[in-house]
C-alpha cells in the first residue's frame, strides 16, 4: 500500500506571531516553525498502518525552504521519504492553489492507495484542503476520521460529532483527515532521527508538476487580508476584597456581565 500524508510548516503557536505589514500575509521569518500539531496525527496513523502491514508512507510538503523541517521530523517519527515543494512563486497562496498543488504532486508519485491530512492546520485553521484536494483527485474524502479501520479495498471511519457518532465506509484510493482524538503521535527515538538522515528527500518545483505561476501565489488568491491590527492588551481583571459582601460584589458582576 502506497500512503501519501500531507504536512505542513507553521509557525510555533507559542510564540508571538505577526502579520508582514508588507503583505499582511502571515510573518514566516520572524518566528521558528515546526511541522503542525495535528499533522503528526496523519503521520502517526500512517505508521501504524505501515506497522500493521506492507506500506510505503511518503510525506508531502509545500513550502518555503525551512518546510523542509516539516518532512524531516516526519522520517524521524517513521515514514519512508519526503518530497518538498518549493517555489518562490508559491508565497502566499491560498487553500485552492494549495489543493491544486498537492493534487499534481501525488499525480506524480504515482498509484497512491491513501492520502492522509491533519484536520486543520494550526495557522489557518480552514479544515478545507482535504475536501478541495479528495475534488481535484476524484477521490472520496473521508474527513474528521476519529477512528480509521482498513478493510480490503476499503475503509471505514468514525466520525465523532456534538450530537451523534456516525460510520463511514469508503472505496480506496481515498482522502481522509484525521482529528487529535485519533493516536497519540510518537516522539522520534534516537535510532529514528539518525536513519532519518539517509531517507530520500526529493525537492520539486512549479515547473516539475506542470503548475503554472499564474494560477498560484498571492495575487492569484481567491481572498485577500485588507488590514490588520495588534489584539489590544489584556486588561486587568476586577479585584474583590471580600470585606463581608464580597458575594453580592461578585453576583453583581456576574449579572452585569449576563453570566447569570
Amino acid at each position: 500500500m502506497n500512503i501519501v500524508v500531507c504536512v505542513k510548516y507553521v509557525p510555533d503557536a507559542q510564540a508571538d506571531r505577526t502579520f508582514d505589514d508588507s503583505d499582511n500575509t502571515v510573518d514566516r521569518e520572524g518566528v521558528d516553525g515546526l511541522l503542525s500539531e495535528l499533522d503528526e496525527y496523519a503521520v502517526e496513523e500512517a505508521l501504524k498502518i505501515k506497522e500493521a502491514g506492507e506500506a510505503e508512507v511518503t510525506v508531502l510538503t509545500m513550502g518555503p525552504t525551512g518546510a523542509a523541517e516539516a518532512v524531516k521530523k516526519s522520517l524521524q517519527m517513521g515514514a519512508d521519504k519526503g518530497v518538498h515543494i518549493c517555489d518562490d512563486a508559491l508565497a502566499g497562496s491560498d487553500a485552492g492553489a494549495t489543493s491544486l498543488v498537492l493534487a499534481e504532486a501525488v499525480k506524480k508519485l504515482g498509484q497512491v492507495d491513501l492520502v492522509l491530512t491533519g484536520m486543520a492546520s494550526t495557522d489557518g485553521t480552514m479544515s478545507v484542503v482535504a475536501a478541495m484536494l479528495a475534488e481535484r483527485l476524484g477521490l472520496p474524502q473521508v474527513t474528521f476520521a476519529s477512528e480509521l479501520t482498513l478493510e480490503g479495498d476499503g475503509l471505514t471511519i468514525r466520525r465523532d460529532g456534538d450530537v451523534a457518532t456516525e460510520i463511514i465506509a469508503s472505496s480506496l484510493p481515498a482522502v481522509v483527515s484525521v482529528t487529535d482524538q485519533i493516536n497519540e503521535p510518537r516522539y522520534p527515538s534516537f535510532k529514528g532521527i539518525m536513519a532519518a538522515k539517509k531517507k530520500p528527500v526529493e525537492t520539486w518545483s512549479l515547473s516539475d508538476l506542470g503548475v503554472d505561476p499564474s494560477q498560484v501565489g498571492l495575487e492569484n488568491a481567491w481572498t485577500k487580508v485588507l488590514s490588520t491590527a495588534k489584539r489590544p492588551p489584556r486588561q486587568q481583571g476586577l479585584i474583590v476584597s471580600d470585606d463581608g459582601n464580597g458575594g453580592a460584589v461578585l453576583a453583581q458582576f456576574l449579572a452585569m456581565q449576563k453570566f447569570v
